[in-house]
């Protein structure tokens, strides 16, 4: 049978190495069959496995044997603590003892008897040992028993790898889990508590945590977040736990308090998370959001607060403070989000609530349309029309950008096509996202426009400017190769990231188009009316065909027509429309300009 000490002397020496913190009770999954492999090969009546923490697991063959000692021998927590094979064939021999018996009660003699072999987990943490017991003194260990020791010693870490999925341990930081957590919340709740402020903490979003591990792997995700747990413990109330509660996300229930969350504290601890973390030699800055929810402890019943306090998490790691107290509308707006995403996907497969807009661009020479740009739109049946700015963000983070830009460019193409057999001469303009700039991007368009019998020079991408300037060596890989297709490439939203001369003279685009925001401010500002009129004649300068989009009054359409611009687009020339009404447009603009 096995069981776990009840206590550990206060005075045995060592120091706790990584203890597994294991409750009360909770038994070593197959450590009976371990140690009976052990107590068989070995020809002992008793096997323990003694953790690092000073808890004791203890198997006998022999019902003289005892199950939980009252305290452990200071040998047992050597053995536990220091990674080492130890073989002591007489205890009444060795002066280590000073005539203190090794085990005893009062149905048994003394053992005299004791070997170990230090027990480590799957990933090579050294945690306690296997200890093998007999009454009688003996000559040592034969090299057969040995080995068998050390086998016994491998499947108990492997059991309490186990364990610690099964019970309360996460096994990289060792920190209890979101089991533990919860257990822990309910018994408060047990203890007659009402409220209790919860702390979460998200090391970084899921793209970018994903991508510490795409480039560094596991073992250098694993240390960070070890590191991340103990800054936090700094910085932690005394007597308040720290749980892991999810892949890269920490939490605590805070000490009992009458008074609202201390913003100088909240502040503190995201001070420290942004401070530079030196993980295995590499030097690495985190995103942490850090989420408080204010939970009444009655609602655990049916209820998730993890799931609310993350809703809280998720908005502090877009804030500059870095913290945030949950609010429900943050829920209801993550709700709504999910909403979306399930019911976008269905449309990209359904492909009936979405249709392509196409706006005007205007050549300032001839006051000619000479180009349309192709928009997105999503009628939902019940929802109505959902803004492009809502759902092409979540298309981009739930990973359904390919499928919808595939989506747009058949589309967009195979109306292109039309347009030009019906006589129509206009060049199409196509956003494209960084996640569609790759290796791939060449053969969709060389297929779509082969497929809608469309001349590739007739098309021209728009990407935005900090999408130009990601990973640069490749991105210029990319965009040489669509260059080469013949197809222009316009650099979108110029002016709102931060481009310099030397990156844009290495870009290969075409096209520039100046970022709506300066050019609806000219109105009122003289300081962004010369902020456009300099980003145009620099754009000149380096050879770029300059549009000017945002162009919503007369009053901003003179203004340009004295600045070094080539098209212009905005809402003053044409709105964007469906398909079907562009012809008609297209014949009164050309029967205005003569």
């Amino acid at each position: 049978m096995a069981s776990e000490s009840d206590t550990a002397p206060d005075d045995t020496p060592g120091e706790v190495l990584n203890p597994i913190d294991m409750a009360d009770g909770f038994a070593v999954p197959g450590f009976d069959a371990v140690a009976r492999l052990a107590a068989h090969s070995l020809r002992v009546p008793v096997v323990s496995l003694v953790l690092a923490t000073g808890s004791a697991y203890w198997f006998s063959d022999d019902a003289r044997s005892p199950h939980s000692p009252q305290a452990l021998h200071p040998l047992y927590l050597e053995a536990a603590r220091h990674g080492e094979t130890q073989v002591v064939p007489d205890t009444n021999a060795d002066e280590r003892f000073g005539g203190v018996p090794l085990l005893t009660d009062l149905r048994t003699a003394s053992m005299r008897f004791f070997a170990s072999e230090p027990v480590y987990t799957l990933s090579g943490q050294h945690v306690g040992a296997l200890c093998v017991m007999d009454y009688a003194p003996r000559d040592g260990l034969s090299e057969k028993e040995h080995d068998d020791l050390r086998d016994a010693a491998e499947l108990a870490g492997t059991g309490l790898v186990l364990g610690s999925y099964l019970g309360r341990t996460d096994p990289v930081t060792q920190l209890p889990h979101r089991n533990a957590f919860f257990e822990d919340l309910r018994a408060r709740q047990r203890s007659g508590a009402h409220r209790a402020w919860l702390i979460a903490i998200d090391v970084a979003p899921v793209s970018r945590f994903n991508a510490f591990i795409r480039a560094m792997g596991h073992a250098y995700a694993d240390e960070l977040m070890r590191d991340v747990a103990a800054r936090i413990q700094v910085w932690m109330p005394e007597h308040t736990h720290l749980y892991q509660v999810g892949i890269h996300r920490f939490a605590a229930v805070l000490p009992d308090s009458p008074h609202a969350v201390d913003g100088a504290q909240m502040d503190e601890l995201v001070h420290r998370l942004r401070q530079p973390f030196d993980c295995l030699g590499i030097p690495l800055t985190i995103q942490p959001g850090v989420g408080l929810l204010n939970l009444e402890v009655g609602e655990l019943d049916g209820g998730d607060p993890l799931r609310l306090v993350m809703s809280a998490t998720h908005a502090a790691q877009d804030s500059v403070r870095g913290w945030s107290v949950y609010e429900p509308a943050h829920d209801e707006q993550h709700r709504q989000e999910f909403f979306l995403v399930t019911e976008l996907a269905a449309a990209l497969n359904d492909r009936t609530e979405l249709e392509l807009h196409y706006q005007p661009r205007v050549e300032l020479a001839s006051g000619r349309c000479v180009a349309v740009e192709a928009l997105a739109r999503w009628r939902h049946p019940t929802l109505g029309a959902i803004p492009p700015g809502r759902f092409i963000p979540l298309a981009e983070q739930a990973g359904l950008m390919r499928t919808l830009t595939e989506w747009v460019l058949d589309h967009a193409i195979a109306q292109l096509g039309a347009w030009q057999r019906a006589g129509l001469a206009l060049k199409l303009s196509l956003n494209v996202s960084s996640s569609d700039l790759g290796s791939e991007l060449v053969e969709r368009l060389r297929s779509a426009a082969r497929r809608h019998d469309v001349a590739l020079d007739a098309l021209e991408l728009e990407f935005t400017e900090s999408t130009l300037l990601e990973h640069s060596d490749t991105t210029r890989e990319h965009l040489a190769a669509i260059r080469a297709l013949g197809i222009g490439i316009a650099i979108d939203d110029f002016g709102t990231g931060y481009s310099n001369l030397a990156s844009l003279r290495q870009m290969p685009a075409t096209s520039l188009k100046i970022d709506q925001s300066f050019v609806r401010a000219m109105e009122a500002s003289r300081h962004d009316g010369a902020i456009v009129r300099a980003m145009t004649e620099l754009a000149r300068e380096l050879g770029f065909r300059v549009v000017v989009e945002g162009v919503e009054t007369a009053q901003i359409y003179a203004a340009v027509c004295g600045m070094a611009c080539d098209e212009v687009q905005g809402f003053h020339i044409a709105r964007p429309m469906p398909a079907g009404e562009l012809p008609g447009w297209l014949a009164l603009r050309d029967a205005a300009v003569g």
